[in-house]
């Protein structure tokens, strides 16, 4: 783990625009989570498309799992706080995503898979992130990585924040995965009650904060825990300013819109209703394999 010496300079942070509840649901075989981005916000944090968060020690919220299902036209990432689950695909791809690691899967034009725990007890909490493919990408062959703990980058700002990052840039740091359009920035802060950090942000990405445990402030506004913050883009602010008013952990995600049509149906994320329809068709006709 690196240690910085210095704090990114944000001469101006943006302010919080709008702080918001998750909804309570469930997902797969009656696996319980809160959405956090939920569709009616697609639009305005372009190019993230959802946000689900899940934390229980109860094994019938979980065990379930996630059986069979397709994807379309976009990239899950999976990050585990704690637990285990192991993915299996149509692409013959298989891994076991632990504590700490993350799982980056990019459908492109179609796979089938299945994330099922790999425990029967104990706590079982994360994230999974939606992030959207460009039009000219949603076609391209499916890809897949784990990635383990110990490979996500890690650093200390002055304050004694701990920094995660799982893609993108921070403080010199570069993030466990890139991409050249929505240029993700994901990052997974602890920070110290009374700490800062301090990232810098350009001012076309959208941008929010999802507190997780304790809370944080961001100017004049406190982010509670369990909420999420939408980061206002003002051409003046340079970046994004966090305070733990108690010990607290939250993350911090922003990227480059693609200002595209965005049409969902389930799990397949096109630019049209013609693409809808043709990838149901393609899921029907047996063109996307099985994982089994």
């Amino acid at each position: 783990m690196n240690t910085i010496t210095t704090h990114d300079a944000v001469q101006q942070t943006r302010l919080v625009e709008q702080v918001v509840a998750g909804q309570a649901t469930s997902d797969g075989d009656g696996v319980k989570l809160t959405r956090v981005l939920t569709q009616p916000l697609q639009y305005r944090l372009d190019p993230f498309l959802m946000l689900d968060a899940f934390s229980s020690d109860d094994p019938d919220d979980y065990i379930g799992g996630f059986p069979d299902h397709p994807h379309r036209g976009f990239e899950t990432v999976t990050y585990m706080l704690a637990g285990r689950m192991r993915h299996r695909d149509s692409a013959g791809n298989e891994g076991l995503l632990q504590n700490g690691g993350v799982q980056w899967m990019t459908a492109g034009r179609g796979a089938i898979h299945s994330e099922l725990p790999g425990q029967e007890a104990g706590r079982m909490a994360g994230f999974q992130l939606w992030l959207n493919l460009p039009a000219k990408d949603k076609m391209i062959a499916p890809w897949y990585r784990d990635i383990q703990s110990d490979s996500i980058p890690e650093f200390v700002n002055p304050d004694g924040v701990t920094a995660r990052v799982i893609a993108g840039h921070s403080h010199g740091v570069n993030g466990a995965v890139q991409r050249e359009i929505t240029q993700p920035l994901y990052l997974d802060l602890h920070l110290p009650q009374g700490a800062s950090f301090a990232q810098t942000l350009p001012a076309s990405f959208n941008g929010f904060v999802y507190v997780y445990e304790g809370e944080v402030q961001i100017a004049d506004r406190a982010v509670p825990q369990q909420r999420m913050a939408i980061l206002k883009k003002n051409p003046a602010a340079d970046g994004v300013i966090l305070q733990a008013n108690i010990a607290s952990r939250a993350l911090l995600i922003a990227g480059q819109p693609l200002g595209e049509t965005i049409v969902q149906y389930g799990p397949f994320v096109m630019n049209s209703q013609a693409e809808i329809f043709q990838a149901i068709n393609d899921f029907r006709a047996g063109q996307l394999v099985s994982a089994e």
